[in-house]
């Protein structure tokens, strides 16, 4: 078949195809390399996967404006076996791409092969442990030995994906690493992996929302055979919040905003919300929710109302605690920092503490003189005001 016999044999008519037909043509190109898929390692040995890679390289968007005339690649490119398409990625970035452009790509992969992501979560949330892999695979819709034989598949695409990902802030949304963040935790990928997308969530929790959030306790067999099975476990995640807020605030103090409390005042109310959520588990510790409610500075709250509101639900849901334990939990919020809804109903809320309750009602009085005093500086009539 090489030209050692005669002109024009096999091997040069079928390098001439490969290199003027088909690595000219985007469409040709990715069927190729979609064929190799089965023909490893032949494919290999001849570099036809190398050449596909680079040749699709060479022809992808690098910029947004490229994007809007040839969005569809995402779909072809995102088609491929994830060990084709980190290789396709890593050339792409080494030719210069944009990071929202490779993150765009990342995303739609991601779309395509981890199903899971967009699942609805709540299935997994209950009281006592979560769910595993295997679990969670029937509960998207695998049958129980493809949830088995699907698991470490799903655990290296996972991964490669996360390795692959641009560092910058722009290529990725945090809602992006929230997710992938979940899936690798039910997945059980490497810690080293899971601290990563910690670290680059917490450092754009500003742009998260509570559900977000709201990681569920997943349970792998090794952590099962660590946990004692009298042992509570919540019904969320907390320490993984905990440590995205300690996250959020290295990178804060090393920005050196100015302001300093901008992105803290976002972040203060993500958290409240947040408390709010988790506080209606019965086994959350009180000890989890104050390490978290006092996760942020006290100046990063212009107003406690928030905190009040999670505070109170906490006590609700736990009504058998002492009065040390309520005490312990008032202490975190400002009663000078409530609105003057807040301390109306805080005065009459008989689930605080007798010394937050006082303390409520010298701050409702307080912030009652000063209204009458700005309504009378601003000549209004004092029967505006709103009567205790």
């Amino acid at each position: 078949m090489s030209e050692e016999i005669d002109d024009g044999n096999l091997i040069s008519k079928t390098e001439a195809f490969l290199t003027f037909v088909v690595l000219s043509s985007w469409k040709d190109t990715i069927t190729v390399l979609k064929s190799c898929e089965t023909l490893s390692p032949w494919a290999e040995n001849l570099q036809i996967v190398r050449r596909c890679c680079d040749s699709i390289a060479w022809k992808a968007p690098r910029d947004n404006s490229m994007v809007n005339d040839e969005g569809w690649c995402f779909d072809d490119v995102a088609s491929l076996r994830i060990d084709h398409f980190t290789r396709i990625i890593t050339a792409i970035r080494a030719k210069g791409a944009k990071p929202e452009i490779i993150g765009k790509c990342i995303m739609r992969y991601a779309d395509i092969w981890l199903p899971g992501m967009d699942a609805e979560l709540e299935g997994l949330r209950g009281y006592g442990y979560g769910k595993n892999e295997l679990q969670f695979s029937i509960l998207t819709g695998r049958k129980e030995d493809e949830g088995i034989e699907h698991s470490k598949e799903q655990k290296s695409i996972i991964e490669s994906l996360v390795s692959i990902l641009p560092p910058q802030p722009e290529a990725a949304p945090c809602k992006f690493l929230l997710k992938m963040l979940k899936m690798a935790m039910v997945y059980s990928a490497s810690q080293a992996l899971i601290s990563e997308l910690e670290k680059r969530a917490g450092m754009m929790l500003e742009n998260a929302n509570v559900n977000d959030l709201l990681i569920p306790n997943y349970k792998s067999e090794d952590q099962g055979k660590m946990v004692k099975s009298l042992e509570k476990r919540t019904m969320h995640n907390t320490d993984v919040v905990q440590r995205m807020v300690e996250y959020f605030l290295m990178h804060e103090q090393e920005k050196q905003q100015l302001p300093p409390t901008s992105g803290k005042s976002s972040v203060s109310k993500l958290l409240e919300n947040y408390l709010a959520e988790v506080a209606k588990d019965p086994n959350l510790s009180i000890t989890k929710f104050q390490l978290l409610a006092e996760a942020l500075p006290e100046r990063a709250r212009a107003c406690d109302d928030g905190l009040y509101r999670a505070i109170d639900t906490y006590l609700k849901t736990h009504p058998s605690l002492s009065e040390y334990d309520r005490r312990r939990l008032c202490k975190i919020m400002s009663c000078g920092k409530l609105s003057l809804d807040a301390c109306m109903h805080a005065a009459q809320n008989d689930r605080l503490p007798l010394r937050t309750v006082i303390q409520v009602k010298y701050t409702t009085i307080f912030q009652y003189k000063s209204m009458i005093s700005i309504s009378n500086k601003s000549n209004k009539c004092a029967c505006h005001v709103p009567k205790l």
